[in-house]
């Protein structure tokens, strides 16, 4: 008998789950790289938990980030240049329906995609808002704290972060795209060390006045991030993108200034406050000054200032802003004398996915009709969506707890955060801390809890490029739209070549054939299409697959699939990869998964060639039924582990079965055959009644722009 694929070969997966995709601004639609780098690879991932723990076991949230500067900023430029009537609220919306009816197409299967300012998940939001600001407040991790902001005199006003832009102050860092307090690399640095700023109001240089925010003390976590990050590096299911950049922001405060401001810097020297100075090595053209702590590096900006030093800071933990002095964001309870502020938006982002739980199981315990709870609690608080609001669809199911603890503080619970390598300090420094500063208590409790709230497991992406570029929709390579693409190319082409690019281990370029700027190889029939290798493998060898198995069933089983024992060196193969697949997906090496299906669905086709050409050739009945039975069971398999990479096509072959969706598409059987998917009459006459396949049918097309 076969080593079959039994509970003791699969690796320890939680009893929930919960999935998360990184919130798009919501002043756009969605691009490729969104889509391509973050919710494809998030989506993949949920519908193999829910086929892996039970479609009920896992929550898959994403949605609209609707507030910050950059939204604020397109809405007033929109205004001014265009004449945009509408609100910013409403401008928001309709941003948000853009990109929910994007995510339909490509199949991403959401049990939310809300939104931060917006219904049914806004008033949750806020009240999620408010409870972990106070409870940061109770452990004594926030306070005020008076910093400088941007002022125009000119356009008299304060300026968001941006309506500033100049040069990034990290050293190392090239860009010229940095705003009040952080670069488009995601670097963060006090407004005071911008270089070169400019006002997008009026093109003035502005003044800095003070300000009051709340700030969480990240700095006094950097022992605990150490240790965490430590854990991490060694976490074979972390992928070293994230431990790396996390250590990046771990080194001592320090500043590096260029060797021919030696003689000023030492002429002010005695005036700084406790420093060492390490000298350049080699032929460096800078030396360093490190301090004990970012307080006494960023007291020394204004001697250096003042000496004609100039500078440029390391990277390092600063307090973490959590308000900002802007009316449009979530409301923020008063703290320590600061009132009449707003959530920044990244802070509020953090937390918004246990926002979008606590959504999900209300609106399930709505639906049920529960009123006890803070589900039920939750469910008062939903407001309706607008009526012109695209959402993707709710499931019509009920999650196992209607308890989000269940879900984000449980032991045998784990969140899995999908983001890209930009959002590594928010995700990875800023948010384990924070999480942390709510332990040991719950948010809603202060004291001691047996469930605190868990640090979730990130998995980063590296950029996905255009060619050969780095491509961003405010930068000079315009990226295509996720919708562009489907004038090209069917959804589950573009699904499975996502997923095979190999994002987890390094920045890749997305290469598609009409969009290269070459217009010859753009219109030369010998280039083949780098996008269309993937989809090979659904038009041509798995249809082959399944069609052969459908109509030879049809010509010569009367319309029936034939049951009974699957051949011993099927059987192996089939669990191996099963074996493999599960261990892959367990270590989040998504990419690895399209080349063991390639595989397997090619040795099956080839399988299926071989064996059926031998019966045919011989007469032998016996072998033909058998060719049969062994080609079903592998035609069950690979369409059990593709659902997650090209979902409809696999449910077209499901269905064709006649096989029931939640239990076809599980994994709690023992593989051993189709037997134990059938019932008792059928397994007593031997056969399974299948759906009559039309002639030609494809259960995964090409695009029509693909036929000549």
């Amino acid at each position: 008998m076969a080593s079959k694929y039994s509970m003791n070969d699969r690796p320890n997966w939680p009893r929930r789950a919960i999935v998360t995709a990184g919130e798009p601004y919501g002043n756009k639609g969605l691009h490729f790289g969104h889509v391509g780098g973050v919710f494809v690879p998030a989506d993949f991932f949920a519908r193999f938990l829910r086929d892996r723990l039970g479609r009920e076991n896992v929550i898959f949230t994403s949605g609209t980030d609707c507030y910050g500067s950059p939204i604020m900023e397109s809405y007033r430029k929109l205004k001014e240049n265009e004449g945009y009537d509408k609100s910013i609220a409403e401008y928001v919306e309709s941003n948000h329906s853009r990109q929910a009816a994007t995510l339909n197409n490509y199949n991403i299967s959401c049990d939310i995609y809300g939104g931060s300012g917006l219904e049914p998940a806004a008033q949750i939001h806020n009240e999620v808002t408010a409870e972990i600001i106070e409870r940061l407040h109770e452990q004594g991790t926030i306070s005020k704290r008076s910093t400088l902001q941007f002022y125009d005199a000119k356009a008299g006003t304060f300026l968001n972060g941006r309506q500033v832009i100049g040069r990034c102050p990290i050293q190392g860092c090239k860009s010229e795209k940095a705003y009040a307090d952080e670069c488009d690399l995601g670097h963060q640095f006090e407004p005071e060390e911008l270089i070169a700023p400019k006002s997008q109001l009026t093109g003035e240089v502005p003044e800095l006045r003070p300000v009051d925010n709340l700030y969480f003390d990240l700095p006094a976590y950097l022992d605990f991030m150490k240790t965490y990050t430590a854990k991490l590096a060694q976490n074979p299911q972390v992928r070293s993108v994230v431990s790396k950049t996390m250590e990046e922001w771990l080194l001592p405060a320090q500043l590096y200034i260029q060797n021919k401001f030696r003689e000023a810097f030492d002429a002010v020297e005695d005036q700084l406050p406790e420093h060492t100075v390490l000298e350049p090595e080699g032929n460096k053209s800078s030396f360093t000054v490190t301090f004990p702590s970012w307080k006494e590096r960023d007291d020394a900006h204004a001697v250096l200032a003042n000496g004609g030093v100039r500078f440029r800071s390391g990277k390092a933990l600063v307090p973490f802003r959590i308000t900002g002095n802007i009316d449009w964001g979530v409301p923020v309870p008063e703290v320590d004398g600061v009132s009449d502020v707003t959530c920044w938006c990244w802070p509020e982002s953090l937390w918004a996915p246990i926002s979008y739980t606590r959504t999900v199981l209300a609106r399930d315990a709505k639906a049920a009709g529960v009123t006890e709870g803070v589900a039920a609690q939750d469910a008062a608080l939903m407001g309706e969506p607008a009526a012109d609001s695209t959402q993707v669809p709710a499931p019509t199911y009920q999650h196992s707890s209607l308890d989000w603890r269940d879900w984000w503080c449980s032991k045998d619970a784990e969140v899995y955060q999908f983001i890209g390598q930009d959002n590594l300090y928010f995700y990875g420094v800023a948010q384990p801390a924070l999480i942390e500063a709510l332990r040991p208590g719950d948010i809603l409790a202060p004291g001691e809890t047996d469930t605190p709230l868990r640090q979730t497991s990130l998995i980063a992406n590296h950029h996905i490029l255009l060619g050969n570029k780095k491509a961003s929709s405010s930068g000079s390579v315009k990226p295509p739209t996720a919708d562009e693409l489907l004038e090209h190319y069917t959804v589950e082409q573009l699904r499975a070549h996502f997923l095979a690019l190999g994002l987890d281990q390094k920045s890749v370029g997305f290469k598609p054939k009409p969009f290269d700027p070459d217009e010859a190889k753009r219109n030369d029939p010998r280039v083949a299409d780098p996008v269309l290798k993937e989809g090979a493998l659904l038009t041509n060898v798995f249809n082959r697959l399944a069609r052969s198995c459908f109509y030879e069933a049809q010509k010569n089983f009367e319309g029936w699939m034939p049951l009974g024992e699957v051949s011993l060196e099927v059987r192996e193969r089939a669990h191996a990869c099963m074996n493999e697949y599960d261990k892959t997906m367990h270590k989040a090496e998504l990419h690895t998964v399209m080349s063991i299906m390639d595989t397997f669905i090619r040795w099956a086709n080839k399988y299926w060639t071989d064996n059926i050409r031998t019966a045919e050739k011989e007469g032998d009945e016996q072998l033909r039924r058998q060719v049969l039975v062994d080609c079903f069971y592998l035609l069950r398999v690979s369409t059990l582990l593709m659902h997650p990479v090209v979902p409809k096509g696999c449910e077209k072959i499901a269905d064709y079965l006649s096989f029931e969706f939640d239990d076809f598409f599980s994994w709690n059987f023992d593989f051993e055959g189709m037997d134990e998917l059938c019932h008792g009459a059928e397994l007593e006459d031997g056969r399974h009644r299948i759906r009559e396949l039309p002639p030609r049918f494809d259960f995964f097309s090409k695009h029509p722009s693909q036929f000549k």
